[in-house]
């Protein structure tokens, strides 16, 4: 369930989560004799309940955090935007904590406590993610990676994870040319070791050997990597390397064996009956909260278009194993959008999506109404998002492995959506799959309801939406 956490950089997320999580039950208790400095009495009578109330208020402003992107480990943000997404969680986290105060007086802790609790916990998050990623940043704490091969392959790689946010948590001193490939890596970058590989990786202090040659029969020194392997350098496939470190699944990586053969894919009886679970929970509560926005959006689409224009749209969608279904929105374009009957994608100020459209395709509201849906079975809450038939028909034909994405149940929301801004085109469906690969490679219980958490960022602010 937890194989993702091998990733170094996401356990570094976990300290990072920890870590925060114990700052702010300590400012709670700072707040507490802040409030009532001179007053030991008083602050006596808060210590006795503070130990369960202080560590609400720490989960949740760490889940609020978690809602605004704030412990992704590919978070491309300079540290203006770093502290707009904090301050926003924490406004969040305070609304938050007000409603369930209002439901549960016995937690509450005082609007002094609070506001000095929210105030000092932003300046000492602040604070503290200033040290932490100097020190996640430094070249000391990075896990030192030795990429054998200077290819095609390895050049890809190279030129996709160039940023320093998609090498957070390692480090590459250098490839390694094996075999005939033709090097297609910087001079620069290039290594040559002049000892039996053990003894040289000893030497660099190489923490894992990446295996990516163009043509890898022949050329492997077999011994050598298991000589290093049983000394506990481990010892990665590219593909592999890849999808933990970027969070996707690059097709020209892969073959066919190496999906057949890898970790994942998981869609046993056990996690079929769990996820159908996390469905009907979720869908049932989202549905508790949103009723009046879905009111309020029935409204403002029958005020625009007026009485005998429909308020609901449904359009054919691929679901599971390639199975058609109907799915439900509220409409958002003129009811001519496609009279001539052709599927077009959405595009960016399209012409016909209707002034309320615009508006509640910004806000995700459109997508409500696929609540009954998932109750339905049709769809899941996380899943890659259904595509209309004619659509993947085409997809299915020239993208390879595309069939792979409906082996799980489409979702309303997913890793895709989160990773990747809307797709309107052939290219963007290609680039999307690689997510959705991931996805269904690696789904589990924990991260769809990371997944769930997150997509509050991706609402707030109108992330890919048309």
């Amino acid at each position: 369930m937890f194989r993702l956490f091998r990733q170094r950089a996401l356990r570094w997320q976990l300290l990072l989560v920890l870590v925060e999580f114990a700052l702010l039950v300590g400012c709670v208790y700072a707040a507490v004799v802040l409030r009532y400095w001179g007053d030991e009495g008083t602050q006596a009578a808060f210590g006795h309940s503070l130990h369960w109330r202080a560590p609400l208020v720490g989960m949740v402003l760490v889940l609020a955090m978690t809602a605004l992107g704030l412990y992704q480990v590919h978070l491309r943000a300079g540290w203006l935007g770093r502290l707009s997404r904090q301050g926003v969680a924490f406004v969040l986290g305070g609304v938050a904590l007000t409603v369930l105060y209002y439901a549960s007086p016995a937690a509450y802790i005082g609007r002094g406590v609070l506001g000095i609790t929210l105030v000092l916990g932003y300046l000492i998050v602040a604070l503290w993610r200033v040290l932490f990623l100097g020190i996640v940043d430094a070249d000391l704490f990075k896990r030192r990676v030795v990429m054998l091969g200077a290819g095609e392959r390895a050049a890809e790689v190279a030129g996709k994870m160039r940023r320093k946010t998609d090498q957070r948590g390692f480090k590459v001193l250098g490839y390694v040319p094996i075999g005939a490939d033709p090097v297609r890596v910087p001079q620069t970058m290039l290594l040559h070791p002049d000892e039996a590989l053990y003894d040289w990786v000893t030497r660099l202090g190489v923490d894992e050997i990446v295996v990516g040659p163009d043509d890898r029969r022949g050329t492997l020194p077999v011994d050598a990597l298991l000589e290093c392997k049983q000394h506990g350098v481990a010892v990665t496939e590219l593909a592999e390397f890849f999808e933990r470190e970027a969070g996707k699944i690059k097709m020209d990586l892969t073959n066919p064996s190496w999906l057949v053969f890898s970790d994942g894919f998981n869609i046993s009886p056990a996690r079929r009956t769990v996820k159908r679970a996390f469905d009907l929970t979720m869908a049932s509560l989202v549905m508790l909260v949103a009723w009046p926005f879905m009111l309020l959006t029935m409204l403002a689409i029958r005020l625009e278009s007026g009485r005998g224009s429909p308020i609901l749209y449904r359009q054919e969608r691929v679901g599971e194993n390639g199975k058609a279904f109907a799915v439900i929105k509220f409409r958002s374009m003129r009811t001519d959008a496609e009279r001539d009957g052709v599927a077009r994608w959405a595009t960016k100020n399209d012409g016909r999506v209707t002034r309320v459209g615009r508006f509640i395709r910004k806000t995700r509201l459109d997508e409500l109404p696929q609540l009954w849906n998932v109750l339905r079975g049709d769809m899941s809450i996380i899943g890659p998002r259904p595509e209309r038939p004619q659509f993947v028909d085409d997809f299915n034909t020239r993208i390879r492995y595309y069939s792979l994405r409906h082996c799980v149940k489409p979702g309303l929301t997913g890793w895709a959506q989160l990773r990747y801004p809307y797709g309107s085109s052939f290219e963007d469906a290609v680039e999307k799959l690689k997510f959705d690969l991931f996805y269904v490679k690696n789904h589990n219980f924990a991260f769809d309801l990371a997944i769930l958490i997150q997509t509050v960022e991706v609402v707030l602010f109108g992330r890919g939406a048309r």
